[in-house]
C-alpha cells in the first residue's frame, strides 16, 4: 500500500478537494483507493469533512463498503480549533491511526491521507502535524497553496519545513478562476524561476498523480 499525505499552506485551501480528485484520478488508473483523515476538529454529531471522503472512496472501492467514518477518522473533537487546544492541551495518544492505516492496508493500493490546517497546527504539546508524515509512513506529500496574494511567503515557508523534515514535496496551487490573472502576473513568475515544476490542481491532475507516484 503506498501512502500520500496531503497538506496545505493553511485551513480552508483545498486539501479535501484535493483528495477528491486524487482518490478519483487514481481510481480512474485502476487503483484501489482508499483515505484517511486522522484528526478531525469541529465535530459535533458526525465527521463532515470524513463522511464525503469515505463516500466517495467507498464508490470508487466496493471494498470500504463496510467501513464507517470513525475508521477513517480515528481522532475527532467537538472544539473547532488546533487538537491541542480542543483536548485541552492533554497528550493524545496517536496509535488509533496506525490501527486505522493498518484496517484500509488489506483493501487498497493507495491510502491518501488528509492532515488538519497547516503544518504547524499544534496536535499536543510535543506534536504537530508534519510530524504526522514520518508516524504514518507517508513521505510522498502533496502541498496544496492558494494563489492570492501572500502566497510566494506562505508557500515557500511550509516548503522550508517539508525540506528540514527530509520530505520531497508536489507543488499544487488551488486557483478560483478569478484568481488566476493575479496570480500569473503577481507571483507566478516567482515560481516559475525558483519552483519548478509546479502544477495547478485541476489542470494538472494527471501530472501532480503521477508525480506523488514517483518519490
Amino acid at each position: 500500500m503506498q501512502r500520500i499525505f496531503v497538506t496545505a499552506t493553511n485551513t480552508d485551501i483545498g486539501k479535501t478537494y484535493a483528495v477528491k480528485l486524487l482518490l478519483q484520478q487514481y481510481a480512474s488508473r485502476g487503483y484501489r483507493v482508499g483515505v484517511i483523515k486522522p484528526i478531525e476538529t469541529g465535530v459535533i454529531t458526525v465527521a463532515s469533512d470524513g463522511s464525503e471522503l469515505l463516500a466517495l472512496a467507498q464508490q470508487l472501492n466496493p471494498l470500504l463498503s463496510r467501513l464507517h467514518v470513525n475508521d477513517i477518522v480515528p481522532m475527532q473533537f467537538t472544539l473547532p480549533a488546533a487538537p491541542f487546544v480542543a483536548n485541552r492541551g492533554k497528550k493524545i495518544d496517536l496509535s488509533p491511526i496506525q490501527t486505522a492505516l493498518q484496517k484500509l492496508e488489506p483493501l487498497c493500493d493507495i491510502v491518501i491521507i488528509e492532515g488538519a490546517g497547516g503544518l504547524l497546527v499544534p496536535i499536543d504539546a510535543n506534536t504537530m502535524i508534519v510530524d504526522l508524515i514520518a508516524y504514518c509512513n507517508a513521505p510522498n506529500v502533496l502541498l496544496v497553496s492558494h494563489c492570492r496574494l501572500g502566497c510566494i511567503n506562505d508557500t515557500l515557508l511550509t516548503m522550508r519545513l517539508l525540506r528540514e523534515h527530509t520530505t520531497t514535496c508536489t507543488l499544487a496551487f488551488n486557483c478560483k478562476e478569478e484568481e488566476l490573472t493575479s496570480f500569473q502576473h503577481v507571483s507566478q513568475p516567482y515560481f516559475d524561476a525558483h519552483c519548478k515544476p509546479y502544477y495547478l490542481l485541476e489542470n494538472d491532475l494527471a501530472a501532480i498523480a503521477e508525480s506523488l507516484l514517483e518519490f
